[in-house]
């Protein structure tokens, strides 16, 4: 049976309705903002797979171009892989619910979330994640809902929940902000340069907008809602538990005191496989057993070394930062280069300088979208010192990539002032904890590095949080088992004036207003520290391009000029490009921007522009064509398809009677130009031409 319900979020309209679309899903919704649908399903496995260790949740958000009345492009004419803005918004869906999932639940579960119709300003993403926590709560999956999300901007200093596209384009703040039954769940943000203060008013907003919708599918659940499964998690043997914790509890402590990761892990291999040995001999249930509780053991260990000892892995307090390296112009063949370690993370990163016509193009709901800013993150297997197939960037590469670059995009210069495409590449070449920070704090030095006059340099820092029954301890630059064995995952990027990217998950299924205050005046602490460094490593942009990167120059051209400058089917710019082996773009506008590794093969480059396309400009001396001959004058052409006359007053110095007795058609002449005339003709002279040198004249380029 059909329902529906309406719930309003900061003034505008949301409709879910469930019981008539993919009814054999465990649980399906379609919400509606306006005319954009987008369906959401949920669908679990009956049992968890024997022997599974961990909670396979996959979420797909996909956007059909019909939504927006568009055929794809391409050869097949169907909507293909996965493009990055999908798997972004598959991630914001998958870390808004993964929490609220009962612990030890290992059924399968697979949300879809796909775009059916969608309004030119229409932004689907927040519609996803509201469909998929309704979804989920009025299923008979366990989860522990109600739970929702929202995206927050601010423009002209008023914060707005739920925008439309426009909004978002025009905000120095966006994100999305996702709610639990017990506070926030996940948290995504975008930000131009803002301070910690702006951050906390919008997540006050998110909660307020989030909240009635909590309550409506709270109150559509008890009308439709499936009764959900009965789920128990397996019961632990207390007695093993117990006697592993009694043996060993000591010499993990020891381990974890261990300041190198290799060292630490292997010693605490060690005390397994001793544990293993000592309790389960060759039982292989058993000894499944004893790995289970070796591992609890471990977790409670280090949560209660932090919170009651204030010590943590390695031995470091809450707020120290491990010891930062790095060096800045180590590749000599690179445009910019830099290497960035702190503790034993460590980025390599490269920065190139590319033109107008190396921005990277990509297929949306709303037509073409380019970008000027590229930043690509890799994560190879030796990072950990393991191997596996490489098969492209995951969605891992592609998040950690898109943070990195949200952080340092804000700090760039504008186009119009640095006419360059720049690609940013970082490789992680080791790895314990926050490798997307140090590809921040590596790639703001890469791009120092290689000139680009950035606003002010940019760091970043992960911070992690562990929450016991009477306190909670928040951390700065968390290791990768912090993360692994804590309570929240929480970056923040920034200048020293304010934030420029976030991006929190946590655990425990929300977290309240103050301790997000907390983390984030942690992590400015933090964040200065850590800019400090970076600036004994390499003080400012350098203050010139590396020999190695190309040279970009200008030119204005009337827009009525660009087709002289293509020529037919582009030959003439091919030509000019060919010859002297550099890249031209033009715009609409008619700025021709011409880039070259050489700046002699720039300036001809100029040169040849101004002659096929430029205007004349008066007093200048002009090499030309003698075109046609008249009574009165001669015509003459320049600057390619340019024509002027020359009156037979300014042939020669003197009475002239035939204008045949000075120039005959298709004599080659230097003229000064002189002005436009009262018919609006350009106005040219032999006469004035007489005396000049040779060096003043503009000629065709050879």
């Amino acid at each position: 049976m059909k329902h529906v319900k309406t719930i309003e979020i900061d003034g505008r309209k949301i409709e879910l309705e469930t019981g008539r679309i993919a009814r054999q899903a465990n649980g399906a919704v379609l919400i509606r903002l306006q005319k954009t649908v987008v369906l959401v399903t949920a669908v679990a496995a009956a049992e968890a797979r024997e022997g599974r260790d961990f909670f396979p949740l996959t979420v797909e958000y996909r956007e059909q171009m019909a939504a927006a009345g568009r055929i794809p492009g391409g050869y097949l004419k169907r909507e293909g892989r996965i493009s990055d803005h999908e798997v972004l918004v598959s991630r914001l869906i998958d870390r808004s619910i993964r929490p609220l999932f009962p612990d030890d639940f290992l059924n399968e579960v697979q949300v879809m979330a796909t775009v059916l119709a969608a309004e030119e300003d229409a932004d689907p993403a927040p519609l996803a994640i509201l469909g998929a926590a309704a979804a989920l709560h009025l299923s008979d999956i366990p989860f522990n809902g109600p739970a929702g999300g929202v995206t927050v901007v601010r423009t002209d200093g008023m914060l707005k929940a739920l925008p439309t596209r426009a909004q978002r384009d025009l905000a120095d703040l966006a994100m999305t902000v996702s709610l639990g039954p017990e506070g926030l769940v996940m948290v995504e943000g975008s930000l131009d340069v803002v301070p910690e203060g702006v951050i906390l008013d919008a997540l006050d907003l998110a909660v307020e907008a989030v909240r009635p919708f909590l309550d409506g599918i709270g109150a559509l659940r008890e009308v439709c809602g499936k009764k959900k499964k009965d789920f128990q998690a397996p019961e632990k043997d207390e007695a093993l538990v117990a006697e592993v914790s009694a043996r060993w509890a000591s010499a993990v402590d020891e381990a974890l005191a261990v300041t190198e990761k290799p060292a630490r892990k292997l010693r605490l291999e060690e005390l397994r496989s001793e544990a293993v040995e000592a309790l389960a001999g060759e039982e292989e249930e058993r000894a499944a057993g004893v790995k289970s509780a070796f591992e609890d053991l471990v977790y409670h260990r280090v949560r209660r070394l932090t919170l009651e000892k204030g010590t943590r892995i390695g031995g470091r307090d809450c707020e120290n930062i491990r010891d930062i390296s790095g060096e800045a112009g180590w590749l000599a063949t690179n445009h910019g280069s830099a290497v960035f370690c702190r503790g034993e993370t460590q980025a390599l990163v490269s920065c190139t300088l590319g033109s107008s016509e190396d921005e990277q193009r990509t297929e949306n709901l709303h037509g073409e979208a380019k970008s000027a800013f590229l930043l690509h993150y890799n994560f190879p297997p030796y990072s950990v010192g393991e191997t596996r197939p490489l098969r492209g960037p995951g969605r891992r590469e592609i998040g950690h990539g898109t943070l990195a670059r949200r952080a340092l995009a804000p700090v760039l210069p504008d186009f119009v002032d640095f006419p360059y495409t720049l690609r940013l590449v970082s490789t992680v070449t080791e790895s314990n904890g926050s490798s997307s920070m140090a590809t921040v704090c590596g790639g703001c030095m890469a791009l120092m590095d290689a000139g680009v006059p950035i606003k002010a340099p940019v760091a970043g820092i992960a911070m992690g949080l562990m929450s016991g029954p009477d306190n909670i301890a928040i951390l700065s630059d968390i290791l990768g088992d912090e993360d692994h064995l804590g309570d929240m995952d929480f970056k923040v990027t920034g200048t020293e004036d304010g934030v420029t990217a976030l991006q929190m998950d946590n655990k425990i299924g929300g977290l309240d207003r103050e301790v997000m205050k907390n983390a984030l005046d942690q992590a400015r602490r933090g964040r200065l520290h850590i800019l400090e460094k970076m600036r004994e490593i390499i003080p400012a942009s350098r203050d010139e391009l590396p020999a190695q990167a190309p040279r970009v120059l200008t030119v204005m051209i009337r827009p009525e000029r660009i087709g002289d400058l293509i020529g037919p089917r582009g030959a003439v710019i091919q030509e000019i490009q060919n010859t002297t082996n550099t890249r031209i773009s033009v715009s609409d506008s008619g700025q021709v921007l011409i880039y070259s590794a050489s700046g002699d093969a720039a300036d001809r480059a100029q040169r040849w522009v101004h002659w096929v396309a430029g205007d004349p400009e008066v007093g200048k001396l002009y090499q030309g064509k003698v075109v046609s001959v008249r009574k009165f004058g001669a015509f003459v052409r320049i600057l390619g398809n340019t024509e002027g006359l020359v009156h037979i007053s300014d042939l020669a110095e003197g009475r002239v009677n035939e204008a045949t007795d000075v120039v005959n058609e298709g004599d080659e002449v230097v003229i000064r130009v002189l002005g436009v005339n009262d018919q609006g003709k350009l106005s040219l002279s032999l006469k004035e031409a007489l005396n000049a040198g040779a060096e003043d004249v503009i000629r065709p380029v050879d």
